[in-house]
This record gives C-alpha cells, structure tokens and sequence, in this order.
C-alpha cells in the first residue's frame, strides 16, 4: 500500500509540474514588448526618368552592346537602420539581414527611422546623430591633369570625387510604436539614391590611336539628403574611368543625380553640366576634349545615358608604340573621416 501511495504522490507532482510549465509559456507569451519585424524590399532600378519622357528600357540601343536589365543593381549585403526619438536624436543603431530583421525599441511612442545600405565603400555619412541631418556624400579624389571643364562658367571650382556606390535607402519620419504581445511586422522597401549613366564618347577619327581612356562629369549633386531623398544643391565633378572601344570609349558611372532635385516648393535654377575626356594614345601623347552636356542631363536627372560624337585625333607622328594599359599614374583618394 505504501509502494502505491508513493506512486501516486509522483504522478501528481509531475502533473502539477507540466501544469506549471504550461502556465510559464503561456505568461511568457502574453508579456507585452515594444518592437517590430522590419520588412525590407528593394527598388532594383538604374535610372529614373519618369518627368522627361525617356523610357530607356523600351527604346534601348543594341549598338550599347550590354543588356539594359544587366545595369540593375543587386540587393545589397545588409542594411543599417537608424532609430531616432521624439526629438530626432539618434537613439538605436542597428545592422539587419538583407531581407529584414527583429528590432526592439528602447520606449513607446513617437519616433523616426532611416534605412541604407551597410555594404558600401565610397559613401560617407554626416550628421548622422540627428534625423534631419542625416547626409551622405562620397569620397574625394584629386587628377592632376584635370583642369576644370572649359566650356563651363565656373571652370575647376568644383570639388573633385570618387562615384558613389550603390546607395538605397528608405526614411519614416513619423512612427508610433505601442507594447504588445505580438511582433508586429513593419515593411520599408528602399530605393536607389545613386543612379547610372552610360556615358558614350563616339570617335569619327583616330579611335584605333586611343589606349586608355578617363573622363569627368561635372555639375553633379554632392550628395544626398537621407532624411528626404533631395540631392544637395552643392556641385561636385564626377571622376572616373572608362573603357576603349572600337568606337571610342564607354562607361558606366553612378551619381547621386543633379543637384537640389527634387525640390516640390521651388523651381530649380538652371544649372550647366559638362563633361571631358581624356585619351592617352600609343605614341603615349595624352589629349583632352570637353562637351557640354546640359541638355541631355536636364532630360536625365537620375541617371540615363549620355553621348558624345564626332571627336577627332590625328595619328601620331612618330609612328605610335604601345605604351601598354599600365594606368594613369598620378589619380590620389583623399581620405574622408567617417
């Protein structure tokens, strides 16, 4: 009698046990918290041309010789959000995965949140501990050949810099955030803050002379404010590498856009654009041609395509030799802090 009374003091205590554990889950599960699944999808596009009527994707050149989808960016690596509180001041920092992630908030109530990119090299961010100052630019660069466009008012005053990288980015300025028993999901898509241009320079003479071959697009925004989306109304000169064809040359370059755009309370002053190249021939002779661009880019605010035609050198007197693709040589990054 005793053997069962001890048996049955054992199945009643292990009763209450998984009684007990049961009535732990459940309270864990109704235990309030303050924080959202972030849902990230992405704008996988190169340029925007929607005011001006260019539809690229529907009147694509095959002479390009690349495929208008190949130009679409990837999604990136990772995401950063920033967290700000009622006041704008930046409260949370963390990284996501790609397609999203968990983030919990320090309170309830009012804040504000921005999205970009994590994987990039040449942005650099500014006033990041305030939402409505939240900034990015990229890295400068100096060319000591490069002089200025000549065909453009301002000559060489512009800042000199590195094409951005592939920049998205998203902002909400006005999230309430309430205790609850369930994460809520939250979606954000981003979109592209840096877009491409392919740049096109067509020889009628002498292209077979050319070896190696870089250019400048000058007029282009500095940066972007993340807090909106607008460029900066500050110029910066694009530099870049481009590739030797049969035709001349060609490149692929990313820029923030023009500069101040858009801006829905103002109209925009007008601005000039320009652009230059610079060959080196066989013979090891550099040459250099400026265009100015403003009609096409004021078509093409947010990437697109620009060319250039007609341009001309004369076969070297000496004969020509090959000085190889070695590089330019003389192209220094300036270090920004970050």
């Amino acid at each position: 009698m005793k053997l069962w009374g001890y048996l049955l003091t054992f199945f009643c205590l292990m009763l209450m046990a998984c009684e007990h554990k049961e009535l732990c889950l459940d309270h864990e599960n109704h235990t309030e918290r303050v924080e959202y699944h972030l849902a990230l999808s992405y704008d996988i596009e190169w340029e925007y041309n929607r005011e001006s009527h260019i539809d690229w994707e529907q009147y694509w050149n095959d002479d390009f010789g690349i495929h208008y989808d190949s130009i679409r960016p990837s999604k990136p690596e990772g995401v950063r959000v920033h967290i700000f509180d009622d006041n704008g001041r930046s409260e949370i920092v963390r990284n996501l995965n790609t397609d999203g992630s968990t983030v919990h908030f320090n309170n309830e109530g009012r804040h504000s949140a921005l999205f970009h990119n994590n994987d990039t090299e040449y942005i650099v961010y500014q006033g990041m501990e305030s939402f409505s100052s939240a900034y990015a630019t990229t890295r400068g660069v100096v060319r000591s050949s490069y002089k200025g466009n000549s065909l453009m008012n301002r000559g060489g005053e512009e800042v000199t810099v590195n094409p951005p990288d592939m920049l998205f980015g998203a902002y909400i300025e006005d999230l309430h955030v309430e205790k609850s028993t369930e994460t809520d999901t939250l979606k954000v898509k981003l979109h592209p803050l840096a877009f491409t241009y392919l740049i096109r320079y067509e020889f009628s003479k002498g292209a077979e002379y050319v070896v190696l071959a870089r250019g400048a697009l000058a007029g282009m925004a500095r940066g972007v404010d993340l807090s909106n989306g607008r460029t900066s109304a500050e110029e910066a000169t694009v530099m870049f590498d481009a590739t030797v064809t049969n035709f001349g040359a060609q490149t692929l370059v990313k820029s923030f856009g023009v500069p101040d755009y858009p801006n829905p309370n103002y109209n925009r002053a007008a601005r000039q654009y320009g652009l230059n190249l610079e060959v080196k021939l066989k013979d090891g002779t550099t040459h250099q041609f400026d265009f100015d661009i403003t009609e096409q880019m004021e078509k093409q605010p947010h990437g697109g395509v620009i060319v250039v035609d007609g341009i001309e050198v004369d076969e070297p007197k000496s004969g020509g030799f090959d000085v190889g693709v070695e590089g330019w040589g003389e192209q220094i990054d300036i270090p920004l802090p970050l």
